[in-house]
């Protein structure tokens, strides 16, 4: 009888499984590719994750980046300086990911890579989690499969629908000075964006709606996005993906049971923004199980509430205001652009936020009151 199985090897699976493997639980992650595996994802991080763990992440750091770009329909340019302690950081996730497997290993959980779940069933104070070749036996489980997650099925849980995006990978080496920028295109794809992030020796260029309806064509844009920056798309491997965007407050446990990452839905409705809070849910969820393993108080779903209640303190309650402001940044972008983006303390804010220095919620006020002027008749956007 194993601790906890967990569901999927990314940052949240690992990040989970380090964290009970540290604190002396039996832990097994089950993974269904190959690793170490791509993923599609710009490869943007927050150093605030450094401080959950007790290594160090120098080692898969790319590139970091301090300015970043923005156009309206590759024209009416601008700039922003990242003006905090650390840059955002730039990882390959194919090594972020496996390295964060290993670390893992390092304290004793084991991973299981190659290995597709079949089925899983709760068996009166257990899990029962079925591969092609055997049958797991855990008193917890941890989903951790993405945004279609089977496992949050088995749980009963939220099903969250996926949207849709199209990365293109570059294989560029910038200069020194070129390499510290990414920048972001506001006005090419109705109600989303399109951008780029560099790595060491790759970019990784995106494209995808945010809100609304899924748009019919994102690789028209994302190419002649490319090809503004003088590079030839052809020369690059396109990978269409789907992400999971914060909805709303949910229930992410169920019997014996919880959700992370991607399967909970808790990436940044504003910014797409994925890795961090799927390493803080990893690490919430750990802390919590510890707890429970200790028996306090029991095994039920209501004791597990203590997770949900922790990510909803620790990221959700500030996705609230992310949304309201998404919502209306994204149906008003070219206004949004100039009055959201232009203004040099807006777009300073912006940096901040992405690198974990400040939330939504302490920019709420005054961003929506700036974005609703435009959507309610006879207002007027505050001056300064």
């Amino acid at each position: 009888m194993l601790d906890c199985i967990i569901i999927g090897a990314g940052p949240a699976g690992s990040g989970a499984a380090y964290h009970l493997a540290k604190r002396g639980r039996s832990v097994l992650v089950l993974e269904r590719e190959a690793l170490p595996r791509y993923k599609a994802c710009a490869g943007g991080i927050s150093p605030q994750i450094a401080t959950w763990y007790d290594f160090s992440f120098e080692p898969v750091i790319s590139q970091r980046v301090d300015r970043i770009g923005f156009t309206w329909k590759l024209g009416d340019p601008v700039e922003a300086i990242i003006d905090t302690p650390e840059p955002m950081w730039m990882v390959k996730r194919e090594v972020f990911d496996h390295y964060l497997v290993q670390q893992a290993q390092h304290q004793g959980a084991v991973i299981q890579d190659q290995t597709t779940v079949t089925g899983a069933s709760f068996q009166g104070d257990h899990w029962q989690v079925k591969t092609a070749t055997t049958t797991h036996i855990a008193r917890y489980v941890i989903a951790a499969d993405g945004c279609n997650s089977a496992m949050a099925k088995a749980l009963g849980l939220h099903h969250r629908r996926p949207r849709t995006s199209l990365t293109l990978e570059l294989p560029i080496t910038l200069p020194p000075d070129q390499a510290r920028y990414s920048h972001f295109e506001f006005g090419l794809i109705k109600n989303g964006y399109v951008w780029y992030f560099p790595k060491a020796d790759r970019l990784t260029f995106n494209a995808a709606t945010m809100v609304g309806g899924a748009a019919k064509d994102l690789q028209s844009p994302l190419f002649e996005y490319v090809r503004h920056f003088g590079f030839d798309p052809a020369l690059g491997t396109l990978h269409p993906s789907q992400f999971s965007l914060w909805d709303g407050h949910h229930p992410l446990q169920g019997r014996q049971g919880l959700l992370v990452g991607d399967a909970a839905g808790l990436a940044d409705p504003f910014s797409t923004e994925g890795v961090r809070p799927a390493m803080l849910s990893g690490l919430r969820a750990a802390e919590t199980l510890d707890r429970a393993l200790n028996g306090e108080p029991d095994r039920s779903p209501t004791a597990l509430a203590a997770y949900t209640a922790a990510l909803r303190e620790d990221w959700n309650n500030d996705m609230v205001w992310a949304s309201r402001i998404a919502g209306l940044f994204y149906r008003v972008t070219n206004f949004g652009y100039q009055i959201g983006v232009k203004r040099p303390s807006a777009r300073a804010r912006m940096g901040k936020i992405l690198c974990g220095d400040l939330r939504y919620q302490d920019v709420s006020t005054r961003a929506l009151k700036l974005l609703g002027s435009k959507l309610i008749p006879g207002s007027t956007p505050p001056k300064g």
